[in-house]
């Protein structure tokens, strides 16, 4: 997966305020080392670009799609239009569809090419103490992209920041971290079998990588993604607290559930299922946060 002239993307996000300070460029690369239950970018798993199909949009008896599948894998009707054990994610059809009911989800991009697009925001990165977020997926995996490419991006003065869960091996990351000014790292549960049945794998090298990031001593904002019913009991509170200020760590960031990661699968070539959770109300992230509280651990706010 890791190249050092090109990567995969599938999103370029502009003026977020939730992955960093200020207003922030987020560059979504795809491809991760986990396959968690309540994955909100569903989407960024596969690392290479893939085929959606967004049945709402698709026009009924059309077979434009259907006379290009090289894998005779699409059929002339809205229901079950593809046969995913056939497709090969090939884009063909992407390109001849009329309605954009067939949309390939990723592109490849160059160095040069990304760094035209982020600094496109520099004036809203200087007003506002902002900058460039790498997040996915898993940008730690595309490691020899983004090692020739911080360099880039830092000598035009941007506040680099990056997302990960700790999933992807610490030689990856090391390499980048002379030329962030932020990680934003991810403990998603802390029971490691827990963990391992709700991400496909163990957390013995996350906690691993975030002692080794800390001693680095660069700048580290420990969040917890919230998944109501299997993070947030109080068993897993103290551990969590336990084991952070353990690390010297006294503040977690609560990021929020959003339910709305269900709606995309429909459209992809996935196993995956709805959780069913609803998005909790204002009053649980409190209550929650004084558990955390009561347990020394103070929330960002």
């Amino acid at each position: 997966m890791s190249r050092r002239d090109r990567a995969v993307i599938f999103d370029v996000q502009r003026f977020s305020v939730h992955d960093g300070p200020g207003i922030r460029t987020v560059v979504f690369f795809k491809g991760c080392a986990l396959d968690c239950a309540w994955c909100h970018n569903p989407e960024a798993v596969r690392p290479t670009p893939e085929l959606t199909y967004w049945r709402d949009r698709c026009i009924s008896g059309c077979r434009e799609c259907v006379e290009v599948c090289p894998e005779t894998a699409l059929f002339d009707r809205i229901e079950a239009r593809i046969a995913w054990s056939r497709c090969t994610h090939c884009g063909l059809c992407a390109q001849t569809c009329p309605a954009d009911a067939l949309v390939m989800v990723g592109r490849e991009v160059g160095q040069r090419e990304l760094l035209d697009e982020v600094v496109k925001d520099r004036e809203f990165f200087a007003t506002s103490g902002g900058g460039v977020t790498f997040s996915g997926g898993e940008p730690v995996l595309h490691s020899a992209f983004l090692g020739d490419f911080l360099p880039l991006a830092r000598a035009e003065g941007l506040h680099l920041a990056i997302e990960t869960c700790g999933g992807a091996p610490w030689e990856l990351l090391e390499p980048l971290l002379p030329s962030l000014d932020l990680v934003l790292y991810d403990l998603k549960v802390m029971d490691t079998a827990l963990h391992q049945r709700l991400t496909g794998k163990d957390n013995v090298q996350i906690h691993e990588v975030l002692r080794r990031l800390l001693a680095r001593g660069i700048p580290v904002e420990v969040r917890m993604p919230v998944v109501p019913g299997h993070n947030t009991d109080d068993g897993n509170i103290r551990a969590t607290a336990a084991f952070l200020t353990g690390l010297g760590v006294d503040r977690l960031s609560l990021l929020p559930y959003n339910h709305l990661w269900e709606a995309k699968l429909r459209a992809l070539d996935t196993t995956r299922r709805p959780l069913g959770i609803r998005a909790p109300e204002p009053d649980f992230y409190r209550e929650l946060e004084s558990r955390f509280e009561a347990s020394g651990i103070q929330p960002y706010r």
